[in-house]
Parts: C-alpha cells; structure tokens; sequence
C-alpha cells in the first residue's frame, strides 16, 4: 500500500509547520485583522482605517537566485526580509502603506528547521514594513525540487487615499532627485554575480571586510524603506515620484516613474558606491555601464521632489542625498 508520505509528501510535517507559522507570526497581529493563519483566505477590516477613497496597491516579487547563495551556505535566515522588502519596497512607490504579506514557498521536502529560518525572516520584513503576515502556501513538490531546496515568492497588498496616489506624472524638469543608501546588492543581479565568482574560482568562505565572509556580504537583506517613506509622506512634502532600485538599476527604474518628456541627470560621485560592487566590477571586468544597468550600485531608493523641497524631504526622512535634478528630455544619464 502506497501512502503521501512514500509518494514525498509528508502531511503531518507539514501541521508541525503551519503551527510554527502561527506561533512566530503572532506577534504581527494588528489593526482590522480577522481570524487566524491556516483559514483558507486571510482576512482584513480596512473599513475603519480612516481612508475616504481608499485605493489598494499590489506587488508581487520572488528573491530569485540569491537563493543559490544561500544554498551554498546552508544559511536561510534572511532571505525572508529579502522577500517581504522586495515586495514592500515596490508598493510603497504609489505611496501607499503597506497592510499585509502573503507569501509561497515551494520546497522539495519541507524541512522544519530550514522552513522555520525562512518565516522567521519573513516575519522580521514583516514587522520592518509595519504590515501583518496575513497567510501563506507551502507546497511540497518532490519531484521539482532536491531536499533542501526551495523557492520563494510573496504578495504585498497596501492602502493610499485616492487623491494621495503617486504615479511620477507630475515630476518635472527641475525636480530634486534624492536618494537613499541600499545595503549592498539586494536581491538583484546576482546571477551575474554567481558567474563572476564561479568564474574567477572564488570561495564564498574568503574574507571580504569588516570580519565577514564574502557569502556573509552576500547575504546581506535588503532595506525596507517602508518607515523612511512614510514619514516623508506624513511630513507632507511634494513627493512628484518614487522609484525602487531593482533589476534594470539606477537608469532603468528611474526612467520607469518619469513622464514623457522628463528625464533626469545624475552624480555619481553624490553617493558611495558599496565595496560588493566595485569587486564585482574589478573581478569579472564588468563595464560600468553594464554594472549601472544591473545594480543599485549604493541607491536602493530614488525620491523625486519638488524643487525647494529638498531639505525639508532630507529631513524628514533622516537620511538620504541629493543625487541629481530631473531634465527636459528622455532618459537617465549619469556623470
């Protein structure tokens, strides 16, 4: 007699696991939540939010091949935050506060303490970006998957007033470009680093700085810029447009919030440029513009403001530079 279990598939694991889901998510628990995780649909109020015309903003995003990094190590700790910041990062953008996470994992064989290393992060980026953890799926896929492997992908829903969405139609010529500092690589391009390090028959066990190893480097999570942004919302300033650094880089997401007609001019020597990125660059003889097109290369986050903003914006946020001025014309260019 066949069983679940002997087709790879082991049921009861996976109790053990939504038990630990719900222990460790707990603590995410907040405003016009209904219910409790292992419903078949996770449940918010937002009609006691305070929200006129409320408009809802979704995003969708996976930490792609970081994961391979993180494989190699045998450390899954923070490739949760990288998740959640991906996905918050991105809606946030329209201005909008994040309400709730959702997230999937498909695994080959669902392993307790590898999973509950994954949810603990996700919970972390969770609490970061000020939203509950509303529910999940996890899947187990022996056939698609080795043991101990897996993939992440995961949902963000927010909230803005519709008189308060940010869509980058009103930036214009003039305009202040601010930026704020990434922590490192992210969650992007590193397919190109994995080939650069394989490449050059480098460890992720050699010594990078700072007492770390370059896998620890690596594996740095990304920023969640959630509590930044709105605090310069809640302050009030003209934001014209948001842009979150992702694949495509400085040029490509930046072009993206802009309108026809407006482009931007950005300095380079306004910002520092993380040391992952010039070995990158130095190791695999990676142009710059190839590195400028891939990366963050130091800027997670891309703020347009009106022009006499700038201090009061930098203020607000406590943090940030001035990193450029929006132009007559098509396109990004960097001196």
């Amino acid at each position: 007699m066949v069983t679940y279990k002997d087709a790879g598939v082991d049921q009861r694991s996976a109790d053990k696991f939504v038990g630990r889901i719900k222990r460790l998510s707990h603590v995410l628990d907040g405003a016009g939540v209904i219910g409790d995780i292992g419903l078949f649909s996770g449940l918010m109020d937002i009609g006691d939010l305070g929200y006129k015309k409320p408009v809802l903003a979704a995003g969708t995003d996976g930490v792609g091949s970081k994961l391979e990094v993180a494989f190699a190590l045998d450390d899954h700790r923070t490739v949760g935050i990288d998740l959640v910041a991906l996905c918050v990062n991105d809606v946030i953008c329209c201005g909008a506060r994040p309400l709730f996470f959702l997230d999937y994992m498909a695994v080959g064989r669902l392993e307790l303490a590898q999973g509950e290393d994954i949810i603990k992060g996700i919970v972390e980026g969770c609490r970061q970006a000020g939203c509950a953890l509303l529910g999940g799926e996890t899947s187990q896929l022996p056939s698609f998957y080795r043991p101990g492997r897996y993939d992440l992908a995961g949902f963000a829903v927010g909230i803005v007033e519709r008189s308060k969405v940010i869509d980058g139609s009103r930036a214009a010529a003039g305009d202040a470009v601010l930026g704020l500092a990434s922590s490192g690589a992210h969650a992007n391009g590193f397919t190109l680093i994995r080939k650069v390090i394989e490449d050059q028959g480098r460890e992720y066990s050699e010594h990078f700085g700072d007492g770390r190893t370059l896998g620890e480097e690596l594996l740095t999570p990304m920023r969640i810029y959630v509590s930044a942004i709105m605090d310069l919302l809640d302050a009030g300033v003209d934001v014209h447009a948001i842009a979150h650094v992702t694949g495509g880089g400085i040029p490509g997401n930046l072009k993206r919030v802009l309108p026809e007609g407006v482009g931007a001019r950005l300095e380079k020597g306004r910002w520092h440029v993380p040391e992952i990125f010039t070995k990158v660059a130095a190791w695999g003889d990676v142009s710059e513009e190839e590195m400028y097109d891939v990366f963050n290369m130091g800027l997670g986050m891309l703020v347009v403001v009106r022009r006499g903003d700038e201090a009061r914006a930098l203020d607000a946020l406590g943090e940030g530079m001035i990193v450029g001025e929006c132009t007559r014309g098509e396109g990004v260019a960097l001196s």
